[in-house]
């Protein structure tokens, strides 16, 4: 076994391998961008080496600057983690050269699988079952289209490298199968440096369901079930769960020998994931093979009570896998969801900032957390923007999913997130969401249930404004008594906060402001506590805070957990599992107009203008794309709010963007 390994990745893979290293005595390096200096895996690591700027391409990407970080620390061995140099060949193959041990497949079984279109012919070869599509090599994009119009619409188009979703588009007819083409091919080269495509049938409500297998270098090779991630959005998977539900055991038998299969046909080492798109009725088709560990892979963990991890560096160590086929078996269900920073509500668009504030739910033998970071971390422009994996699990026999569903509605109204956008709440709604409950699952299945996903009713119910206005006494109160210890005569009537008044009590009004709708609620002292008048219904409401934003409060004798946490003017409220967003209003201050120039449209978030997609001086109808945006690797399109006429242009093709800057100068007609 190695006694030191570099670890070529970043954020809750590199923070997770660290974890499996260290139990088994094994010494981690971290390597780190300038971005990444303070971060939790360099916090983590027993080494870390700055390898680069904040950019990828400048840092995690080099692997020169890898190679010498392990150079120069002793490392026997580097695991890729996920992503980044993962399942770059020439990569594996500069580690050999250099005598270090690559925590991975051979060169070869990457560069087979690399390539969707190569692969897709070496699966055909092995008996594999293939969706109708084209998958050579010619990329004329007139060729393509007719090969679409050949296989019949809808079809999807698919970079032939890399993978998570980018350089993905389904194409319903052949009028916009042009303009999707190029998109694709755009985002692809951005984000794996290879423009190339493929096209095949894309199925009506498919499922999409993965093989985890494992080889090692003695011709032992076995599979460790499936795992379905068909609830997915803009083709990223956002919950996995641990055995798909419906399986039958002749179905997962099937699939896992073709897996296998795929994996001996390119002579597979390590862990890998053979990815299948499975109709209805149950059949099922070779989609690609990720040469890497899975960011679902702690579902399979879950269910089969193995670390993966650490059969991949015993693997890659040269010894036998520790288990044979007939060793493994199934206990419960897992699911795991995934917290990014992004807000659904415009279009799962990525959030930066700091985390001001993160709360999790306490691990144990059910739940499980990874996370790259804590609470105060960046969240920044340059690299995938996940907060944490979420995962629990059920033994319950019979049982199972329903009760592990249950344990992750419960975590989730345990996890706080401020400073960010998140999708926690949304999550939060697709676990409860009876599609999903009921297991009736496909890739569709979040635009499918929109209006359960996405309802339009946002009023924030009235406790939470009285748990806002509570924060804002207790808060209050704590500050009279600290200017109380610190003053000379600490009993002086004067630091009371009791509401006394000669000629009556005191009252007081706390302004809110939920979305349009601002709210006063009135406190008045009273005995033990306070009487908060909320729109003429009086409560009468007493308590204390806890810390870390926790209140302990009674409303009515009614007794509520709830948080608030307060960052500027902003209070926010997590309440019945939900986060409620405030704004403290002081009338005191004069608002400002607000707002930037009317008719500018501004950039959602810092990134890259990549096209123009209207002429200057052109009147455009609303919804018209005008510009693309990407930010994140992921491409956005910033379209004409109104009917109007684009004046001009803010930025050109390649010009850098800052949050807020304003990208068109638009002018509404009518």
């Amino acid at each position: 076994m190695f006694s030191k390994i570099l670890i070529a990745n970043r954020g809750e893979i590199a923070c997770r391998v660290i974890r499996t290293a260290r139990r088994l005595g094994i010494r981690c390096v971290a390597v780190h961008s300038e971005a990444d200096a303070g971060a939790r895996h360099v916090r983590l690591a027993d080494e870390a080496v700055l390898i680069g700027g904040a950019e990828a391409r400048d840092s995690y990407l080099d692997s020169g600057r890898i190679l010498e970080a392990a150079r120069k620390t002793g490392a026997e061995a580097v695991h890729p983690g996920y992503g980044f140099l993962a399942e770059n060949a020439a990569f594996a193959e500069a580690c050999a050269a250099a005598g270090i041990a690559f925590i991975g497949p051979p060169p070869a079984a990457i560069r087979a699988m690399g390539s969707k279109s190569a692969a897709k012919e070496l699966m055909a070869r092995a008996g594999v079952p293939l969706l109708p599509g084209y998958h050579g090599e010619s990329q004329e994009p007139g060729f393509l289209e007719r090969e679409a119009g050949r296989i019949g619409y809808p079809v999807l188009i698919k970079a032939s490298a890399g993978g998570g979703g980018k350089g993905m588009r389904i194409v319903g007819r052949a009028a916009d199968f042009a303009e999707a083409l190029a998109s694709c091919q755009r985002e692809a080269l951005s984000s794996f440096g290879d423009a190339r495509v493929l096209v095949e049938k894309y199925l009506e409500r498919p499922r999409h369901v993965e093989i985890q297998v494992f080889a090692d270098s003695l011709g032992n090779c076995v599979h460790l079930f499936e795992r379905d991630c068909s609830v997915q959005r803009r083709h990223q998977k956002v919950l996995e769960e641990a055995p798909a539900p419906g399986m039958t055991a002749e179905r997962r038998a099937a699939m896992g020998r073709a897996a296998v299969e795929a994996a001996r046909a390119v002579g597979y080492v390590g862990a890998g994931t053979v990815e299948f798109i499975v109709g209805q009725d149950g059949g099922f088709h070779f989609m690609e093979m990720n040469t890497r560990l899975q960011v679902e892979h702690p579902v399979t963990e879950m269910v089969t009570g193995l670390d993966l991890v650490e059969w991949q560096l015993r693997v890659a160590a040269g010894e036998p896998l520790p288990l044979a086929q007939e060793q493994l078996a199934l206990r419960g269900h897992a699911l795991e969801a995934r917290i990014y920073a992004e807000d659904p509500e415009r279009g799962f668009l990525p959030s930066t900032g700091r985390l001001v504030h993160l709360a999790m739910p306490t691990e144990s033998p059910n739940l499980r957390i990874d996370s790259g970071v804590e609470e105060g971390d960046e969240i920044t422009p340059y690299y995938d923007p996940m907060i944490a994996k979420l995962i629990v699990w059920d033994g319950d026999e019979g049982n199972a999913r329903e009760r592990a569903l249950a344990r992750m509605r419960q975590a989730l109204a345990q996890f706080r997130v401020v400073g960010v956008a998140s999708n926690v709440d949304f999550l939060s709604r697709l676990v409860a969401c009876p599609a999903f409950a009921n297991a009736d699952l496909d890739t569709g299945l979040i635009e499918r249930e929109r209006a359960f996903l996405f309802p339009q009713d946002h009023e924030a119910p009235r406790e939470a404004f009285l748990a806002a206005a509570l924060a804002e006494l207790f808060g209050e109160e704590e500050a009279a008594r600290a200017a109380a210890a610190r003053h000379g005569d600490p009993h002086s009537p004067w630091h009371l906060r009791d509401g006394w008044r000669l000629n009556g009590s005191h009252r007081r009004e706390l302004l809110f402001r939920h979305g349009d709708d601002e709210r006063a609620v009135v406190a008045a002292c009273a005995r033990d506590g306070y009487e908060l008048d909320f729109g003429g219904s009086v409560a009468r409401a007493r308590g204390e805070r806890l810390g870390h934003g926790m209140l302990r409060i009674e409303l009515d004798g009614l007794s509520l957990p709830v948080a608030v946490i307060a960052a500027g003017e902003k209070r926010h409220v997590f309440l019945h599992g939900r986060a409620w967003h405030l704004v403290r209003v002081d009338p005191l201050r004069h608002a400002g107009e607000g707002g930037g120039e009317e008719g500018g449209l501004l950039a959602p978030m810092p990134g890259k203008v990549i096209a123009l997609l209207a002429a200057p001086g052109s009147e455009v109808d609303k919804g018209r794309p005008l510009l693309i945006l990407e930010a994140m690797k992921m491409e956005h399109t910033i379209a004409a709010p109104a009917r109007g006429r684009v004046k001009a242009f803010r930025f050109g093709i390649g010009d850098p963007v800052a949050e807020g800057a304003e990208l068109v100068d638009f002018e509404p007609i009518g």
